[in-house]
């Protein structure tokens, strides 16, 4: 949702390292793909000094995966700035065309945008982060606009609550835990968080107001393709908070029962 409710390019604010994956790039697979994916969080080009920066590897070690990304085409660039190359549109199109996810909940969300008027997203969590799988935006001129490809830490906002109220237990300790060692969480506020989350699970959804970007309210509620299970993602609804106002709960209904008819279409699958 970034500045501030403007429709803006991909990138996202800035380049957060990633301890764990460090970590575990030690294959030569592991380490092509911790390149690709490292670009792909950024959304933008990146210097061979900022790409050693974030992956932790050598100079050497980067210049070979970057030129095999190359020869494939998921890289480009020459020199000393590279970026997502052209073979990273037909993957991202075929995630669209067959995500079972996107098929399934995005006529419930165009129905929801259109009768609530707001943004309604569809998240969910990758490893740490949370990234958004798809958009329908709002009829407004003034409206939020979180692209579609975008990352964030998975520790601020009401899908990142949603997702992290509703996940296995063991996953979301693993997931505050690496929150931590990024220092993006004291435990200070991963006990906060934690009581918050608590909240969340007992009343269903997730609300937050001008925590992701200022001047921004969300709702947000998860999906479940079993009952029992932990989320498999969340939609939220985005809005100024201005026009949010008096309108709260009408919003958060219209959120929760959207997103327990998109579960019962998962369930029934």
């Amino acid at each position: 949702m970034p500045p501030r409710f403007r429709r803006q390019p991909f990138p996202p604010r800035g380049p957060i390292r990633m301890q764990e994956d460090h970590a575990v790039a030690k294959g030569s697979a592991e380490r092509v793909l911790h390149v690709l994916a490292t670009l792909a969080r950024l959304g933008r080009g990146a210097t061979i000094a900022e790409l050693m920066d974030l992956t932790g590897l050598a100079q050497s070690t980067l210049y070979r995966q970057l030129s095999l990304l190359r020869r494939w085409g998921f890289v480009i660039g020459r020199d000393n700035e590279f970026s997502p190359g052209p073979m990273c549109v037909p993957l991202a199109w075929g995630f669209d065309q067959s995500s079972f996810l996107t098929l399934e909940s995005h006529e419930r969300m165009e129905a929801l945008s259109n009768l609530s008027g707001e943004s309604i997203g569809l998240l969910m969590a990758v490893k740490h982060q949370i990234v958004c799988l798809d958009m329908v935006e709002s009829r407004h001129p003034l409206r939020c606009s979180f692209v579609k490809g975008r990352m964030l830490p998975l520790c601020k906002g009401a899908s990142a609550k949603a997702l992290l109220a509703f996940m296995h237990v063991e996953r979301r300790r693993a997931v505050l835990d690496q929150l931590q060692r990024d220092q993006l969480l004291d435990d200070a506020a991963r006990a906060d968080l934690e009581h918050q989350l608590e909240r969340i699970r007992i009343q269903g959804y997730a609300v937050t107001n001008g925590e992701v970007d200022a001047g921004v309210w969300g709702a947000s509620a998860p999906l479940f393709q079993h009952d029992g299970h932990a989320a498999v993602a969340v939609i939220t609804l985005m809005a100024p908070s201005l026009r949010a106002q008096g309108q709260e709960e009408r919003f958060i209904e219209m959120i929760v029962r959207g997103a327990a008819h998109i579960s019962s279409r998962l369930q029934s699958l």
